[in-house]
């Protein structure tokens, strides 16, 4: 993109990293976020999201100019939304304009039109830029002051974050230092956006390459589980099921080995609530304090910091991680005792898999009884069922791809693991025992490493 002028109000497109222009405008940056050194930028306030960011400029171009070429290649539901919020925005913006200029004084002369507003964070009149379909925020308090409470049936207290980033997108970094630990689908978007809102992060990863693109956005390197623990004050780990949750935090220069007193330990893995209870009494027993924190969403909903955020356990430490859910997250829930999230965690996964299986299923006997599999579709988009992950799940299907959004084999032992859970609670899971037998099809069928909705293929092998 070519270098442009710009000045506070201006509406432009930005691109950010990897992903297309987007719709924002330029405002002014929180006074205590400083601009990158060395660097020609603007902060910009996206529309359709609660994102916001320095832009270079050479990475920015005019709205208006610009605005047919744009759309013509983002097609996207979310990317229409935003278009839809600038011109709501500019509409509101002409009407207040024409309200000033019809008002005269008393002997008829018009008085001089005052400058269009330029609106920044803490006006009113931002609500134009937000997705519609998002709640509005109550306050502009922290979110640790901003939570609804709400009393189960059970008698456990079940407490509700407001949208974690409603604070109009300024988000204030926590001067604690960030560990994070695992930069698989779903860890590395969340560190992505821990850097871009401006917390100071260490990483480490199995797979040491990974952290390379990371130590040049601004990451910091660990050399162990350990080491990252013992640099940092608050350290999140994302791994793959319960058996690397474990070696992470119990190995050989693990989690275990860097915990002193004081320290936190947030475990945001699928797990069952066994390992949980195992990893918060060890965690503890030195005198650290645990947080689990699994997180329901996908790659692209990590990378666009839009997850939503289950926690239980050490309710301080939840306080203290508030900048980080609202840099990863839309929303954060706090359930109660160590253990509730990976259960609540798992039960929702357990519906997921089965649902994508039972869609799979409908479009292989749509096939199967000479149905066009893309009517299916429409007809299924059009009703009570429609939403983004049916549509983008069947569309991939229907292009033949299965590029991993959420690996085929966790959804697989996530059901595995609910089933246990049921089993325990003598609870009949009979939907999910047999969605879970066409994952272990498709595993057989070479699939784990693909998209859940691979499934597809257990029908049509």
């Amino acid at each position: 993109m070519a270098t442009v002028h710009l000045r506070i109000g201006d509406l432009v497109w930005g691109k950010l990293g990897r992903y297309p222009p987007w719709p924002g405008k330029v405002v002014s940056p929180p006074k205590d976020l400083k601009k990158p050194r060395g660097k020609k930028c603007h902060f910009v306030k996206f529309f359709g999201t609660e994102d916001h960011a320095w832009i270079k400029v050479e990475q920015l171009k005019p709205y208006h100019p610009h605005k047919e070429e744009m759309i013509k290649i983002n097609k996207g539901k979310r990317f229409q939304q935003a278009v839809d919020a600038v011109e709501d925005f500019l509409k509101k913006a002409k009407g207040k304009e024409q309200n000033s200029d019809g008002k005269g004084d008393s002997k008829g002369k018009k008085t001089p039109s005052k400058p269009l507003k330029i609106l920044e964070e803490d006006d009113e009149d931002l609500s134009a830029l937000k997705d519609p379909s998002e709640k509005p925020a109550s306050s502009m308090e922290p979110i640790s002051k901003r939570l609804k409470i709400i009393e189960e049936d059970t008698g456990s207290t079940s407490i509700q974050a407001a949208d974690s980033t409603a604070i109009n997108g300024s988000i204030t970094p926590t001067d604690k230092r960030i560990g994070f630990l695992g930069l698989g689908l779903m860890g590395s978007g969340i560190v992505s956006n821990l850097l871009k809102m401006g917390h100071v992060v260490t990483v480490w990863n199995r797979t040491a390459e990974k952290c390379d693109l990371f130590i040049q956005e601004g990451a910091r390197l660990g050399r162990t589980p350990a080491e990252v623990v013992s640099m940092c004050d608050i350290t999140f780990s994302c791994v793959s099921d319960p058996k690397a949750a474990r070696d992470l935090v119990l190995g050989p220069s693990g989690v275990l080995q860097g915990i002193r007193p004081g320290k936190c330990y947030v475990e945001m893995s699928t797990v069952d609530p066994e390992t949980i209870t195992e990893l918060s009494q060890v965690i503890t027993s030195r005198g650290g304090r645990f947080l689990e924190a699994p997180v329901a969403g996908s790659q692209q909903l990590s990378n666009d910091g839009m997850l939503v955020i289950l926690a239980a356990g050490d309710r301080t430490v939840y306080e203290d991680c508030s900048s980080c859910f609202q840099a990863m997250g839309k929303t954060s829930f706090f359930l109660g005792e160590a253990g509730n999230a990976a259960r609540m965690m798992l039960i929702l996964n357990m519906v997921q898999g089965s649902f994508m299986a039972t869609i799979a299923e409908g479009l292989t006997l749509a096939q199967a009884t000479g149905q066009s599999q893309q009517t299916f579709l429409d007809i299924l988009c059009q009703g009570q069922m429609a939403s983004t992950f049916v549509d983008q799940k069947c569309q991939n299907i229907l292009q033949g791809n299965f590029k991993p959004d959420y690996y085929l084999k966790h959804i697989q032992k996530d059901l595995r693991l609910a089933i246990s859970m049921g089993d325990m609670a003598n609870h009949p899971t009979p939907m999910a025992a047999a969605a879970n037998e066409v994952y272990k099809r498709a595993k057989a069928l070479d699939q784990s490493d693909n998209d859940m909705s691979a499934v597809y293929r257990a029908y049509i092998h």
